[in-house]
């Protein structure tokens, strides 16, 4: 990175945001040295994140695995404690087999630390090298250039199932124990799917839209979002979908078991409760419903 010029807030389109905790704090009362190096990891963490990439699943599927080969941080002003910073991140370019990043990290609009970070994508088993995949390439190219990182789209089982079911299944039989025999069922061959898929074609989030009932109340159900991308918007963009689906065809409003941790979720986005809470599957629910 060069030393001449201080990065701006706007070089970056990624922000990971931090506050500064006591335990990071040294004797002279600013943040230690190799703190910031942490700080720059996390943000790495969290920009992938914002490609729609769960990590370890994502390099799985692409056949490798990345590697530090150097990192250098510039420091030009310190951080305290409590200060509330921005971790801008960014890929500026990618070699044969190398990806180079630039962070910078900023407090309001003041650039206090820099990092170069140079990662060599290789082979897991050997740690030897290899080219960077160009599905890889693409991803990174288009997020730095603006363009979305999901696409949303609706269908039957027959054309979804196949990347929406491995989703469901790893949220509600492998996280939340639910049975397999209960997760299936002969609602999915009637129901309008919508799936929310990253640039390596993998279901990031996912639901389901039964017909309505004789009252023209549509069911929203099996809404599953990948554990390591939740909070990232991934799910509303799956209901919203639905939920167009529903008023196109003529639906006069939807509902939705929301499971008890996901009320506030269903709430912020129109949802008011309906009834008096239940268990279903061992899991504490409420009927939730939104008029369209």
């Amino acid at each position: 990175m060069s030393t001449e010029t201080s990065p701006r807030r706007s070089d970056f389109r990624f922000f990971h945001r931090l506050r500064v905790r006591w335990a990071e704090v040294d004797m002279q009362k600013i943040v230690f040295n190799a703190h910031y190096l942490m700080y720059f990891d996390t943000a790495i963490a969290d920009y992938w994140r914002a490609l729609a990439l769960p990590y370890e699943a994502s390099m799985h599927a692409l056949d490798g695995d990345l590697y530090v080969r150097k990192a250098t941080v510039d420091f030009r002003a310190s951080a305290r404690l409590d200060d509330l910073l921005d971790v801008g991140m960014k890929c500026v370019r990618i070699g044969n087999s190398s990806l180079v990043f630039e962070g910078g990290l900023f407090r309001q609009d003041q650039f206090l630390v820099g990092c170069e970070l140079i990662y060599v994508f290789a082979d897991p088993a050997t740690q030897t090298s290899r080219p960077v995949p160009q599905a890889l390439r693409d991803v990174l190219l288009g997020y730095e250039a603006g363009a979305a990182m999901t696409e949303v789209v609706t269908g039957d089982w027959a054309t979804l199932g196949g990347v929406a079911g491995p989703l469901r299944r790893a949220v509600f039989v492998d996280e939340q124990g639910i049975p397999e025999d209960m997760e299936w069922d002969a609602d999915d061959a009637t129901s309008l799917h919508g799936v929310a898929r990253n640039r390596l074609g993998r279901a990031v989030a996912t639901g389901r839209l039964l017909p309505a009932d004789a009252e023209g109340v549509a069911r929203i159900g099996r809404m599953a979002v990948d554990r390591v991308l939740r909070g990232q918007g991934h799910g509303e963009q799956v209901l919203r979908a639905l939920e167009a689906a529903a008023r196109a065809r003529g639906d006069k409003a939807v509902a939705l078991h929301a499971q008890r941790s996901a009320e506030r979720f269903y709430a912020r986005l129109g949802y008011a409760p309906v009834g008096e809470p239940f268990e279903e599957a061992g899991i504490a629910h409420i009927t939730m419903q939104r008029v369209l």
